[in-house]
This record gives structure tokens, sequence and C-alpha cells, in this order.
């Protein structure tokens, strides 16, 4: 485990040593803020965070391929995944690693969202509930992207590959239910399951 913290620790470095990173953090505040200012120009606005996290989810789509595209598709593309695994380091170890990393960049970013939350219940008196179960059903979708876009990550050395190949996955995911809503019978069953949109409109509304 501590070669996976290694790992870990390594990749967050170039997190956050990278301007992709925080190109990547700006433009996820910058439009979920937009999101979230958009109840208050009603004449009576709602105390709540449905706008943010819908908005949060669509903007992920793109941004999670963004954050995992690099971290297995360029050790490919400059030959240094061979060293990584000739070298007494576990494969699990250096996913799991990689996949920290990502997860606690993408913590980061929803920590920073926070603000909107304290906005929120400084200015208005809202209903909790929806909006802890939001942000638990938030980290857990995209806790979810960043496992995709790691996977595709591992199929190219091309990171522009892994990354369309990634949104295109998570795309698919969003619109099953939606899109299939049609089929009847266990198939319609199964792929009703694997929308995500559906779960979590469940998570953000309470």
């Amino acid at each position: 485990m501590r070669t996976a913290q290694a790992v870990a620790w390594k990749e967050i470095q170039i997190y956050f040593s990278s301007p992709t990173a925080y190109i990547v953090g700006l433009i996820f505040l910058a439009l979920t803020g937009f999101f979230f200012t958009q109840d208050l120009g009603d004449p009576f606005p709602e105390a709540t965070l449905v706008p943010f996290f819908d908005g949060a989810i669509v903007i992920f789509i793109l941004l999670a391929p963004a954050l995992t595209m690099r971290l297995l598709a360029e050790e490919s593309k400059l030959g240094t995944i061979e060293l990584l695994l000739t070298s007494p380091v576990r494969d699990w170890e250096i996913i799991a690693g990689k996949y920290i990393a990502s997860l606690t960049f993408f913590l980061v970013l929803v920590a920073l969202s926070f603000f909107y939350a304290i906005l929120l219940f400084v200015y208005a008196s809202p209903d909790p509930g929806p909006i802890y179960a939001g942000y638990l059903g938030f980290i857990l979708y995209g806790s979810a992207a960043l496992a995709v876009g790691l996977l595709t990550s591992t199929m190219s050395n091309n990171q522009i590959v892994s990354a369309v190949v990634a949104m295109g996955i998570l795309l698919a995911l969003f619109f099953a239910d939606r899109a299939f809503g049609s089929v009847s019978g266990l198939a319609g069953e199964i792929i009703g399951e694997m929308g995500i949109r559906g779960h979590f409109d469940d998570f953000s509304r309470g």
C-alpha cells in the first residue's frame, strides 16, 4: 500500500504543478458558479443547489477525461510504462496510486465548490438533506467518471484518443436511460439501471 501512496503522491505533485489542472479547475468553478446563479434571477428563487448539481455532472463528462487522459497514456507514449511494470511494483498499486491522485484533485474541486453551499446557508434557509445527498451523489459520480477515464487511458498511448473514448462512454451512460427508455423487458431494465442521470437526480433532489 505504501507503493500506491508513493505513486499517488508523485501524481498529485504533477497535478498541482501542471497548468492543465488549474485550467480544468478554473473551468469547473466558473461554469458551476454560472449554473448556481441561474435561479437567482427568478422572482421567487428556490434555496437549492439542484441547478449547480445538474450543471456539474454535465461539465464533468468533459473534465474527467481531461484529468485522467495522461495518467497511463503518457507513460505508454514515453515508454516509461515498461519501467513501471518491470519494477517491483504490483500492477494494482500503479493503478490505485494514479486513481487516488485524480480522485484527490477532484475532491479538492468539490471542497472549493462548498463555497456555493455556504452562500446558500448564509443568505437563505435551505433544506440541508438534498444538499448533502447531492454532494454525495456528485462525489460518487465523479469517482466513477475518473475510473472510466483511467480505464481508457490504459487502452491507448494517445491522450486525445483516451479522452474522446472516455467522453463517449460517459455520454452513453448519461443518456442511457433516456435514449433507450422504449426498450422493454430485462434489457430495458438493465439499460435503465446503467443510466447515471436518473440515479444522480435522486441524489440531487434528496
